[in-house]
């Protein structure tokens, strides 16, 4: 990933050979979005409104503590949130799956169990995201939210929200291949909520901050530490997401002195992966947490974090889902 982000974080010689690439691939996402706006290829619109959180690049952007704060923010209103995505990094043997919090996160994919230990809804993944809203419409949800799924353009939306990394932005701005692109950045004009996640936001977007909390035992999650305890002390970090330098820096600003180990997003741990050669406290993120459980020792902690959103987006969001709401109705 490290080789990645310099290719795509950089104008460089290997960038610009893939230039006709990336303006191939920029072109094909471009006319199989037409083509589903222009009704050639079949949108699937569910009887409940479904909100879509994603992003235009590859990488880890923050869009799973947004879909927690989602999903609570609309409990908190009334609504029967529930949750779908594809379960990256599963290996289910038949989809759709149901996630519950004590699913396998080597079959359900890491980050679908993280949303279900933490939401508390119906929870289900598919490569087929229609077939996993359908699944959870059998919960008796009244509202969905698809996790990662921006350019999923079969499942019909009644809003979407695309989540910036505000540090690394767009990299060099180019589509895949060449850059980390999905899409060109004139598809945020598109969208309905721009969320900026860890910097500073333009007019008319929205910045969010991480939020850390107690950081946790993984075999007895009772035992809870405030990280300044662990203050003077060397640590050893790690992280298997999008962009664990990010995990790293947020607790070096925490004050603690630490010793990175970046693995691959979904990285399929095993206890090997966290003997480091000393009694030294490992400290992973939530989402690596929910695999390394079952091999935990006193020695492992999580660090659960969650999203704060600059004032003004709830009530958007809030008037952006009755006014759909109202269309649906007519």
């Amino acid at each position: 990933m490290k080789r990645l982000d310099h290719y795509w974080y950089s104008n460089n010689p290997v960038s610009v050979l893939l230039l006709p690439l990336s303006w191939l691939f920029r072109l094909v996402a471009t006319l199989r979005r037409a083509a589903y706006r222009a009704g050639l290829l079949k949108v699937t619109r569910l009887p409940v409104p479904v909100i879509v959180v994603g992003n235009i690049s590859v990488g880890g952007a923050g869009k799973t503590p947004l879909v927690i704060w989602l999903a609570e923010f609309l409990k908190q209103r009334g609504y029967r949130p529930a949750i779908v995505s594809r379960g990256y990094g599963g290996q289910a043997r038949a989809y759709p799956l149901l996630v519950t919090p004590d699913s396998d996160p080597l079959l359900a994919g890491d980050e679908a169990v993280l949303l279900a230990r933490r939401c508390g809804c119906p929870m289900a993944v598919a490569p087929d995201r229609v077939a996993a809203a359908r699944k959870v419409l059998e919960a008796g949800c009244d509202i969905i939210i698809s996790d990662d799924g921006l350019q999923h353009y079969r499942l019909g939306r009644d809003i979407e929200i695309a989540v910036i990394d505000g540090a690394r932005r767009f990299g060099n701005g180019r589509c895949l291949p060449a850059g980390p692109l999905r899409e060109p950045p004139g598809r945020l004009k598109r969208v309905d909520l721009v969320v900026v996640n860890g910097g500073p936001a333009e007019t008319g977007r929205f910045e969010m901050r991480l939020r850390s909390g107690m950081v946790r035992n993984l075999v007895d999650e009772g035992i809870a530490r405030d990280p300044a305890g662990f203050q003077g002390e060397t640590v050893h970090a790690v992280a298997g997401i999008g962009h664990p330098a990010r995990f790293f820096g947020h607790l070096k600003k925490l004050g603690l002195n630490v010793t990175g180990h970046p693995f691959p997003d979904h990285h399929p741990y095993t206890a090997q992966d966290l003997q480091f050669g000393d009694d030294a406290p490992i400290i992973m993120t939530e989402k690596d947490a929910v695999k390394c459980r079952k091999f935990a020792d006193a020695q492992h902690w999580y660090l659960p974090v969650a999203a704060e959103l600059s004032g003004g987006f709830g009530e958007r969001l809030v008037q952006l889902l009755g006014r759909r709401i109202d269309f649906r109705s007519l």
